[in-house]
């Protein structure tokens, strides 16, 4: 039996298995998130990861997962809109051989900024070397997307642009090591007037201050290499609402319910201003573990809550700011492990190496080879039959 005393334990391979499961199998309660699979996969993925628990994926799904990741990638030819980066699923891919219905369905094939990004993740957490992405043509896509007060859209039609897909297309041009046209001082403006009376960051302009943007805000920030064009004064402000989001666990937002997730949103905001010891560790965790499901892992939102791959990702990031045994260090801005981000910097020192991008695009074309069309485009689909979409 467990003294009173000693604190509940983080049930670390139960975890594991949890996140794993997500990777065979989708619970029928998830078919909303149909059109997002690779931010399921991210979060899986990232989340064995954290927990020392990537050997958990065999080589061949390891395979599988790169395969599959790389068959939603979007690479427009020149004739058509700058519109590359990575689908969220499959369904614009439909398994036919009738050329008239595939050259249709290329109209909807469209990069989108959150699918980039956790696709990217992906590719880099399991030990992907990117040799099969045009660097160019996805940030390309990104820069089309942002729009002229600074904020970026999700994709180039029919979406909304506000503070987080600004993150997730600096997150892109950071691993991509590559901005191309992409206006960073507009960026930095639209940022700045989203900083609220009561110094978070809102999501549009004129919205009320949320943990989860001003994450977005100052993440987009340091990964553009603009965060110490804050004033002294502000960042103090800063740092200010930040703490005074933790109750036990953090909320989002002033007179809201805590929340799992929020240990990663703020605290991750809270380690990118290097002042994470300024929060209470033992209340932290332990709102975070009263969210653990003990019978079948994960964590969930709140309390007596079904646990998702998204707040048992975010919970353990959370953990691991704590300095939690059994986890991996997380890079707050990215949020993938610090392994990961190793091998994202070994990668940068090659490209670097190799004079940037065109020896990077000559080396794409001796990849793609023979699989590309008659316009030199590389196919998007996968024979992979992990998650298909069918």
């Amino acid at each position: 039996m467990t003294d009173a005393a000693e604190p509940e334990p983080v049930l670390l391979s139960k975890h594991a298995k949890n996140l794993l499961r997500f990777l065979h199998l989708l619970p029928g309660r998830m078919s909303s998130h149909d059109s997002t699979r690779s931010t399921i996969v991210f979060f899986a993925i990232c989340g064995l990861d954290v927990l020392n628990s990537l050997n958990l994926v065999s080589p061949q799904l390891r395979e599988d997962i790169i395969n599959w990741t790389y068959g939603g990638l979007v690479v427009p030819r020149e004739t058509e809109k700058r519109c590359g980066g990575f689908m969220g699923c499959r369904a614009m891919l439909p398994q036919t051989e009738d050329a008239q219905v595939l050259e249709c369905m290329r109209k909807y094939q469209w990069g989108h900024v959150a699918m980039t990004y956790t696709s990217i993740a992906v590719l880099v957490t399991l030990g992907d070397d990117l040799s099969r992405l045009d660097r160019k043509s996805i940030v390309d896509g990104v820069a089309e997307v942002q729009r002229p007060d600074g904020s970026f859209s999700a994709c180039i039609d029919g979406s909304e642009d506000d503070m987080r897909f600004v993150y997730c297309a600096a997150t892109i041009c950071h691993m991509l090591d590559y901005w191309g046209n992409v206006n960073k001082e507009t960026m930095f403006q639209f940022i700045m007037r989203s900083l609220r009376y009561d110094y978070g960051f809102s999501q549009e302009l004129e919205n009320e201050s949320h943990g989860g943007t001003t994450f977005c805000a100052l993440a987009a920030l340091e990964l553009s290499g603009q965060l110490d064009r804050l004033d002294a004064t502000t960042v103090e402000r800063i740092k200010r609402w930040l703490v005074f989001r933790q109750m036990d666990g953090f909320q989002g937002r002033p007179n809201k319910p805590v929340d799992t997730c929020y240990s990663f949103w703020i605290g991750a905001a809270l380690r990118m201003l290097k002042c994470f010891e300024l929060t209470d560790y033992a209340q932290n965790r332990e709102y975070i573990l009263s969210t653990q499901d003990k019978m079948i892992g994960g964590f969930a939102k709140w309390p007596q809550s079904t646990p998702d791959p998204f707040h048992t990702y975010l919970g353990l990031c959370g953990l691991a700011f704590t300095g939690e045994p059994g986890l991996s260090a997380v890079m707050p801005s990215l949020n993938i492990s610090m392994a990961a981000y190793a091998h994202l910097n070994q990668l940068h020192q090659r490209w670097r190496s190799n004079k940037g991008l065109t020896n990077d695009l000559a080396q794409l074309k001796l990849n793609v080879g023979g699989s590309g069309d008659a316009n030199g485009t590389a196919k998007t689909t996968s024979s992979s039959p992990l998650l298909s979409a069918q």
